[in-house]
């Protein structure tokens, strides 16, 4: 009887350790991904998740596809904080099907955005080119810088996913009856530059680009209206594809930025994982935080001190008051 008793206080002492065991936060691996914003936040997800939630948290390198695919199918790394989720859709969809997976959040509550721009000035003088109509009729103010006798719009680098989505509105829109002629500016880095290049003159720019990034944090441009509103269904149906024979003019829809996480680590860290419902930034956040990177050179983790430090307003509404007080003590 007494050793009847005793194996039975032993085991109930072990479900009670496992339990307790299954909600401590533990060892957490977070993917950080390699490009700016994802790595600052992924910095950030670290030391709060490490100070204000008393985890074990690791930073790992990552990329969208290789780390959803291990989520998916190694359930490492537990977290992806910025995950660009259409990329992926049917994969994650499988994964949170099966019990792998879900999202926890978003990493840009507004999603990603794209769009044809102008730069602010070119506004300011003349309004009606906020409007794609206004664009066409005023073609002659966007000189190509090849040829004088056509138009100019930069598009999406060669290669890219938004080179086909950005041919396909700029055949849409009919911008080729207007006398514009996509210049394909050779790589992302070009791109950028020629939009610097314009600002620094206060010279014409009209193409393609997209946010949060360094560029629309450093450069005040305009999104142009292609009077159209937005028809998801068929930017995802046609717009979105090299076979896209009728292509009809819309708005980009807002992209899905996500923080996805394993369910192993929802189910054990139920105080981090709310955290991460929690966190998220606008893209004029995030644009300002990636234009002071650029400007300062910064990694994902310098950085992070910095946004932790200067922006208590956004950050401490993200956590319990409690757990501020020890992300600021650690700082």
């Amino acid at each position: 009887m007494y050793k009847r008793l005793l194996s039975a206080a032993i085991l109930s002492l072990s479900a009670l350790q496992a339990s307790a065991d299954d909600h401590n936060c533990g060892k957490v691996t977070i993917a950080d991904m390699n490009w700016n914003s994802a790595s600052l936040i992924a910095n950030i997800d670290q030391f709060i998740l490490e100070h204000g939630y008393g985890c074990d948290a690791e930073l790992v390198p990552g990329d969208t596809m290789p780390t959803g695919t291990s989520m998916i199918e190694k359930g490492e790394p537990d977290i992806a904080p910025e995950f660009w989720s259409n990329s992926m859709r049917e994969g994650l969809q499988r994964g949170i099907d099966e019990g792998r997976v879900r999202y926890a959040g978003s990493a840009f509550v507004e999603g990603g955005e794209e769009g044809f721009w102008i730069p602010r000035y070119m506004v300011e003088k003349h309004p009606e080119l906020k409007t794609i109509s206004g664009i066409k009729a005023n073609a002659d103010l966007f000189p190509h810088p090849e040829d004088a006798s056509k138009s100019a719009f930069y598009g999406c680098p060669a290669g890219w996913n938004c080179q086909i989505t950005s041919e396909n509105q700029f055949e849409a829109l009919d911008l080729a009856d207007s006398g514009f002629e996509i210049v394909d500016p050779g790589s992302g880095a070009g791109l950028a530059g020629s939009i610097a290049k314009a600002y620094e003159r206060e010279e014409a720019w009209f193409g393609y680009y997209w946010a949060p990034t360094a560029v629309l944090g450093k450069y005040d441009m305009v999104k142009v209206d292609f009077e159209t509103g937005t028809d998801v269904q068929h930017y995802k149906d046609c717009i979105t594809s090299n076979d896209c024979m009728n292509p009809k003019a819309t708005m980009y829809p807002a992209a899905d930025v996500d923080t996805v996480v394993t369910e192993r680590f929802a189910a054990r860290a139920p105080e981090a994982l709310t955290y991460l419902k929690e966190r998220g930034f606008t893209n004029d956040q995030m644009n300002g935080l990636l234009a002071w990177m650029e400007e300062n050179q910064a990694d994902g983790e310098y950085a992070m001190t910095n946004f932790l430090i200067n922006h208590e307003d956004i950050w401490t509404k993200w956590v319990p008051s409690d757990v501020a007080e020890k992300v600021k003590d650690a700082l």
